[in-house]
């Protein structure tokens, strides 16, 4: 189970469910985990059966080289902790986590969630519109869509001459700089979300950047106007 640019969701109570609806039969390979075995009775998925927070079987499920980590658990103590060994094990992931209660918001950014999302519906939309929609081979990236606590995921395209031409995200350093992060690409009708500081944006490609309100308007002034 060690694919690299995968995705992980652990949990599959109904964030889970949630997430899985929406990555199936689309173009990416996933991985569930959840504790109860009676839950993948039936299911043509691929999942592992063990505690979301336990190091070895977030090992197992691939945490160390997957793309997107969904933190859907249902006990807010257990969602710190996996977001804790996830964020250990995988610097780069972008990790997305549900907070049962508000009051857990804070812990959960705390321990290295990208984002926290309070809704059960969250982490399926953001997938839904990050991922898209796919018609035979070709996948495109959803329409922009405002999501939870000012946090936009949009689409640009990247012209011949664009400053964002031939850059590494590395190079661009937007997390640092701005505080947005390129969460896919989509290239010659194709989209990956196994981004890493390596990744080489070209022109013709459209790129998927989630951020703040505030950060999408400062990534649009200082590259794209």
């Amino acid at each position: 189970m060690e694919s690299k640019g995968h995705l992980v969701v652990l949990g599959y109570g109904d964030v889970g469910k949630s997430i899985v609806s929406e990555l199936s039969g689309g173009p990416f390979r996933f991985v569930v985990v959840d504790s109860n075995e009676k839950v993948f009775e039936n299911v043509e998925f691929e999942h592992l059966v063990g505690n979301g927070a336990d190091e070895e079987v977030i090992v197992a499920a691939g945490v160390k080289t997957a793309s997107f980590v969904f933190v859907a658990l249902n006990d807010d103590t257990n969602v710190i902790f996996s977001t804790l060994i996830c964020r250990g094990l995988n610097p780069e992931a972008t990790i997305v986590a549900r907070a049962n209660s508000v009051k857990s918001i804070d812990k959960i950014y705390k321990a290295g969630a990208d984002y926290v999302g309070s809704l059960s519906i969250v982490a399926g939309q953001m997938l839904a519109k990050m991922s898209a929609n796919c018609i035979g081979k070709v996948c495109r990236i959803d329409e922009d869509i405002m999501l939870y606590e000012g946090i936009e995921i949009e689409k640009y395209h990247i012209e011949k001459g664009s400053y964002l031409d031939k850059k590494s995200i590395e190079e661009l350093d937007l997390e640092r700089k701005i505080g947005c992060t390129v969460i896919g690409i989509e290239r010659g009708g194709l989209v990956s979300t196994a981004i890493n500081k390596q990744t080489v944006l070209r022109a013709g490609d459209i790129v998927a950047v989630v951020g703040s309100s505030k950060q999408i308007t400062e990534f649009k002034e200082k590259y794209l106007d």
